[in-house]
C-alpha cells in the first residue's frame, strides 16, 4: 500500500508539474483553433490567449526576461545592421515561451549559448566556415552544460532544436552553392520543423517532436559535412 500511494502522488506532482502544465494549456489553445475550423475569429482567440499566457509566464520570470532582452540587444547592436529582424524574431520566440523554463528563475549559460548559435546569422562576419564552427561548438557544449549544471528544461531541448533549424537552414541556403544540396539541407532542418507545426495545428494538440526528425546522434555528422564542403 505505501508503495502505491508513492506512486500515486508522483503521478500527481507529475501531473501539476510546469512542464505537463505547460503542454496541456498549449494543447487547450490548439484544440480551441481546431474547434474554430481555424477561421479569423478563432485566430483572433488563440493569439489573445496565447500572448495573455505568455505575458503570465514572462511576469513569472523577471529575471530571465531581462536577460533574454539584454542578450538580444547585444547581439543586434553588434551585429549586420541590416539583419536586426532576426534578433528580433528570435526574442519574440523566446520571451513567449520562458513558461518553458519551469522553476529554473535564470536563462542559464546553457540557453546563452544556445540563442546565440540561432542568431549567428546575424554577425557581421562573412566567413561561413568560421559561423558554422561556432555552431558546432556551441551545439555540442549547450546540453553538455545543462547536464552537468542540472538546467535541462523544455525551453533549453525545443530552443536547441530551432536554433539548429535556423541557422544550418540559413547556412545552406547562403553559403551552399550546390542545388540539391540545399534541398537535403532544407529537407533536414526547415521540413521537421514545418511538419511539427502543421500536425499540431491540424489535430489539435502537440505533436511529437521527435517522431519527425532524423535521429539526434545524426546532427553533428549533417552540420560538420555541410560545414567543410
Amino acid at each position: 500500500m505505501p508503495a502505491r500511494r508513492d506512486n500515486a502522488m508522483m503521478l500527481c506532482a507529475a501531473a501539476r508539474s510546469p512542464d505537463s502544465d505547460s503542454r496541456t494549456a498549449t494543447n487547450d489553445l490548439l484544440r480551441g483553433l481546431r474547434t474554430g475550423r481555424w477561421h479569423p475569429p478563432a485566430w483572433g482567440r488563440f493569439l489573445g490567449r496565447a500572448g495573455l499566457r505568455s505575458w503570465e509566464q514572462a511576469r513569472a520570470h523577471p529575471r530571465a526576461l531581462a536577460e533574454v532582452t539584454a542578450l538580444h540587444a547585444t547581439l543586434a547592436a553588434l551585429g549586420h545592421r541590416h539583419r536586426w529582424r532576426w534578433a528580433v524574431a528570435s526574442w519574440a520566440l523566446a520571451v513567449t515561451h520562458l513558461g518553458m523554463l519551469e522553476s529554473q528563475r535564470s536563462l542559464g549559460v546553457a540557453n546563452v549559448l544556445t540563442l546565440t548559435r540561432a542568431n549567428l546569422p546575424v554577425s557581421v562576419t562573412g566567413d561561413g566556415r568560421v559561423l558554422g564552427l561556432l555552431a558546432l561548438i556551441s551545439d555540442l557544449a549547450d546540453g553538455r552544460l545543462a547536464r552537468q549544471l542540472g538546467t535541462v528544461t523544455p525551453f533549453g531541448r525545443d530552443a536547441d532544436s530551432i536554433a539548429d533549424a535556423a541557422f544550418w537552414t540559413w547556412f545552406a541556403l547562403r553559403h551552399e552553392p550546390n542545388r540539391a544540396i540545399r534541398l537535403l539541407a532544407l529537407g533536414a532542418w526547415a521540413v521537421p520543423v514545418a511538419t511539427v507545426t502543421a500536425i499540431s495545428l491540424g489535430r489539435g494538440r502537440m505533436a511529437d517532436r521527435h517522431a519527425h526528425r532524423l535521429p539526434a546522434r545524426r546532427q553533428p555528422c549533417r552540420q560538420c559535412w555541410l560545414r567543410v564542403r
